[in-house]
């Protein structure tokens, strides 16, 4: 009797019932990944694409981004930009860079501003229009983003902001 009693216990977490999976895999970059591919998102669940991002698992935080900016989180947006506009995860894409830009720009979002407004002045993968990126590094500058006070301090020198490594993606074509 106390074999059977051991096994039915040991049978328990991966039981289910009507109310669903007891004990679930919680907490772990696969049950957050599963989360966002149910559309499943919340802040904790966005944050975690950072982490996975920075351990270098760009594919998986791809997904949890994705998921996040389809649910109108502004910084999941942006994080899918810097990941097109440096190949991680995927093809090194300028224009989705630049679209996630605009996006997140579009609904407010500093970070989104400032880099909008750069891929505008630089013409990097959109039509360049200097006097609209301004004005969009000017709108970051008043919603307090310092890095964007630092570009207007330094007459809006791209270089002030752009690592010498990147100069090579936004040189002209032609």
């Amino acid at each position: 009797m106390k074999k059977i009693i051991a096994m039915l216990l040991l049978t328990l977490p991966a039981a289910a019932d009507e109310f669903g999976t007891l004990n679930p895999d919680e907490m772990t970059w696969g049950s957050n990944i599963a989360r966002a591919e149910r559309g499943e998102v919340d802040m904790a669940l966005c944050a975690s694409g950072y982490m996975l991002t920075k351990s270098g698992d760009h594919a998986n935080a791809r997904k949890i981004f994705t998921a996040c900016a389809a649910a109108g989180y502004t910084g999941a947006m942006t994080w899918m930009s810097q990941l097109d506009n440096n190949g991680l995860g995927g093809d090194y894409d300028p224009d989705a860079s630049a679209a996630w830009d605009r996006q997140a720009a579009d609904l407010g979002d500093a970070v989104g501003k400032f880099n909008h407004g750069l891929n505008l002045m630089r013409g990097h993968g959109v039509a360049k229009n200097e006097a609209l990126g301004r004005q969009l590094v000017d709108d970051a500058a008043r919603d307090g983003l310092q890095v964007a006070k630092r570009l207007q301090s330094a007459d809006y020198d791209l270089d002030e902001v752009t690592p010498d490594a990147d100069n090579w993606k936004y040189a002209p074509l032609f």
